[in-house]
């Protein structure tokens, strides 16, 4: 068997290669497959286990070792000694197993880096564009295949997002492009690769728990501008992305394209007034501009707000710089349509717009959410993944007409509201009954809500406390509103 160094190619051989793979959720099981597909030697390690892909792998011949026999460093890990480790992004990197392999100079990848070496297995070599950002990074990576996909181009959006990367690499007609979104747990392990354009959309406090530091997550985010061959796009409005692709080892010839919701300069995109404008990929870009299009075009897509507008901007960056004309981007945008939980309006009731962004998952989502309105009733809370909420609340007090407090960490949102929101009226769902919560939420908005104000679903934390997951939080919020409207 050859060297990992040697095994960049579908067609290398990977043969015997003994490969410990840690996850097997919908990504675990796609690296799974595709070792044994290669014809390597496979152990998979998975606390929690689907039956389903349990089964499956016996099919493959695939050993496993599942259930509470995976935790820490099983013996049949160190007994089967592995060349290299596959990890779920979300094993943190001082988990006794990662800590294990790195003892004893085990490689560890995740899923991203397996599918960077095997991208020719088809004839058609998809090109890569990688996106992330504390928040928007669905959104613009949606937009931008969208885009990429109405100039011509045969486009599957993955990674963090969709179908798993290696089942598009493996998908037998090939893509010209993937559009890879890439969280920072993916990014803290990727190796090398090289994407035809790249962005980094914002960054603000998240994952502090994971990371450690806020140091360590920017700069962990700043990896995504490493080896960018033509156009890495940064936010004109967040001097941290600059300085981290500043500080990035791009190809020589790669350009620095800005983008934000205010006036393009050159090699800008932006607005003027209205206007979604290119003054990047055009020859007299200090004197011209390109219209590609207007706000009547990106209100199909869903509520005009400051946040949309940047993902956009930031979409039609990355598409532009692949070679998308303006009339293919304005076509993709008039025909795109947001995920649901994303700034999504659920009603309109008496005067009272009713909100779902249950994806505002953390402080910088929820203050694009929060500036979006003028008066707002906030639905907040739940597990704040180590971040502090007091600068939030004490930049939007002035706009809050009231706050209903839900999830297990309710204490630390009561404190900050309490010190930096002292005259808004604060009700606290107790959270005994958790399949209740956001009936009474809604409840207690409603209460608190007048005509003009917008009640808001934007927790700033995560959902597993009370919830499923963010989708399931917000399905129950517009089913309690839309209970609470029939009521009436």
């Amino acid at each position: 068997m050859a060297s990992l160094d040697s095994l960049t190619s579908w067609h290398s051989d990977w043969k015997q290669l003994k490969v410990a793979v840690i996850g097997l959720g919908v990504t675990g099981f796609s690296v799974a497959d595709t070792l044994a597909e290669l014809g390597c030697e496979v152990l998979v390690l998975a606390e929690k286990a689907d039956p389903e892909y349990i089964d499956i792998l016996d099919v493959l011949g695939v050993s496993h070792v599942s259930g509470e026999a995976a935790a820490g460093v099983p013996n049949q890990l160190v007994e089967f000694k592995p060349e290299l480790v596959v990890t779920s992004p979300g094993v943190k990197p001082d988990s006794a197993i990662i800590r294990w392999a790195g003892e004893n100079r085990i490689p560890v990848w995740v899923d991203v880096d397996l599918a960077w070496r095997l991208r020719d297995k088809t004839a058609k070599v998809a090109k890569w564009v990688t996106i992330t950002g504390t928040n928007g990074k669905t959104t613009t990576t949606q937009l931008a295949a969208a885009m990429l996909e109405a100039a011509g181009n045969r486009v599957a959006a993955c990674g963090n997002i969709g179908v798993p990367i290696l089942d598009c690499i493996r998908d037998p007609e090939g893509f010209d492009y993937l559009v890879v979104e890439l969280s920072s747990f993916q990014l803290h392990y990727i190796d090398a690769i090289f994407p035809e354009a790249s962005a980094l959309l914002n960054i603000d406090l998240d994952h502090i728990d994971w990371h450690g530091s806020f140091e360590v997550y920017a700069a962990t985010k700043g990896k995504i501008y490493q080896n960018t061959l033509t156009a890495a796009v940064y936010n004109r409005r967040d001097a941290r992305t600059q300085e981290l692709l500043e500080n990035a080892d791009v190809v020589e010839g790669c350009r620095a394209i800005g983008f934000s919701v205010g006036v393009p300069g050159p090699s800008d995109i932006g607005y003027s007034e209205d206007i979604l404008c290119d003054r990047a990929f055009l020859d007299n870009r200090y004197h011209e501009a390109l219209e590609v299009a207007t706000f009547e075009d990106i209100a199909e897509i869903g509520v005009v707000t400051p946040h949309l507008l940047a993902n956009v901007a930031a979409a039609t960056a990355l598409a532009r710089a692949c070679g998308a004309e303006p009339a293919d981007i304005r076509s993709a945008i008039r025909s795109f349509k947001l995920d649901k939980h994303r700034i999504e309006l659920v009603a309109v009731h008496k005067g009272i717009s009713w909100i779902d962004d249950s994806k505002a998952t953390n402080p910088h989502a929820t203050n694009a959410s929060l500036e979006s309105f003028e008066h707002v009733v906030w639905i907040v809370g739940g597990l704040l993944k180590g971040v502090d909420i007091a600068p939030l609340v004490q930049s939007h007090a002035s706009r809050l007409r009231g706050a209903v407090v839900i999830g297990a960490e309710r204490q630390v949102v009561l404190d900050a509201l309490a010190a930096h929101a002292i005259d808004v009226p604060v009700i606290e769902i107790s959270g005994e009954d958790n399949s209740q919560v956001m009936t009474q939420a809604v409840l207690a908005a409603s209460n608190l809500a007048a005509e003009g104000d917008t009640v808001l679903l934007a927790p700033s934390s995560a959902s597993m406390d009370q919830f499923k997951d963010y989708a399931d939080r917000g399905n129950q919020f517009a089913a309690a509103v839309h209970a609470l409207i029939g009521e009436k």
